[in-house]
């Protein structure tokens, strides 16, 4: 329909400056995980800012989830200390915890998406996409809030690893970067079912690699190589590998 000249189209207020409050306070949040002095001195704002988000999203009983919330956070820190060993444990740059802790980006993606993910599971509406997206942009890993990942997960070197809503990460699980589990079909009518792969116990995913569909399962143990595509289940220890050829030849052959 064509707007006639003197018509305005209607703005809706969709409070879109809360983009800046929740990246605050998600910051805010992942710093009081690891320093007790700052929680003390910031959960006051914590408390307030969650209750000023919530209440801009229409959220009813939002002091009752903020309570139920933080009553999380042991837990959340309980594991993402299992997070920061295994990352520690099994990559030869990390020097310390205390690198994790202040310079890893895949660590830092991971906090975020476990403190999103105990909002997803209170069914707060938005909040938790927007906590994931700033951990999107600050990282360049895009988890879902909804996707379920176990204890001891690596994701290491970070940046353009794709994890879709109904995925399923189960205990050390190590990802690399570029690596993708996502769905066959994107369409609206599959909202509300598993499309997303299963990846079982101590599967190692290498760079680049994609995995897509709802019914696939990655058995324990294996180990998913660099840019395979797969896209059917694999049993336990299973080991696949994408094969491509190539014919070196030195530069003096060129110039001859």
């Amino acid at each position: 329909m064509q707007l006639h000249s003197q018509e305005k189209p209607q703005l809706r207020n969709y409070n879109i400056c809360l983009k800046d409050t929740v990246e605050v306070f998600t910051k805010k949040l992942f710093y009081s995980l690891f320093d007790s002095v700052f929680k003390a001195e910031n959960y006051e704002f914590l408390k307030s800012t969650f209750l000023k988000i919530t209440d801009k999203l229409n959220v009813i009983g939002n002091p009752q989830l903020w309570e139920e919330f933080q009553s999380k956070f042991e837990t959340i820190q309980y594991k993402l200390n299992l997070d920061a060993k295994t990352i520690e444990e099994n990559d030869p740059a990390a020097e310390s915890l205390e690198e994790v802790y202040l310079a890893y980006p895949g660590f830092h993606a991971t906090a975020i998406y476990r403190l999103s993910h105990e909002l997803y599971k209170l069914k707060v509406p938005i909040l938790p996409r927007m906590m994931s997206e700033y951990g999107h942009g600050l990282t360049g890993v895009d988890i879902h809030p909804g996707a379920t990942i176990g204890d001891s997960f690596f994701i290491d070197h970070a940046t353009g690893i794709v994890i879709g809503e109904s995925s399923v990460i189960k205990n050390n699980v190590k990802i690399y970067q570029g690596v993708t589990l996502g769905g066959i079909q994107v369409k609206k009518s599959l909202a509300r079912t598993k499309r997303h792969p299963t990846i079982e116990d101590n599967v190692i995913i290498y760079a680049n690699a994609t995995i897509l569909g709802g019914d696939v399962v990655v058995g324990a143990n294996s180990i998913i190589g660099a840019n395979v595509c797969l896209t059917e289940s694999v049993p336990e220890n299973s080991i696949l590998t994408y094969q491509k050829e190539f014919k070196i030849r030195t530069r003096d052959n060129d110039s001859k």
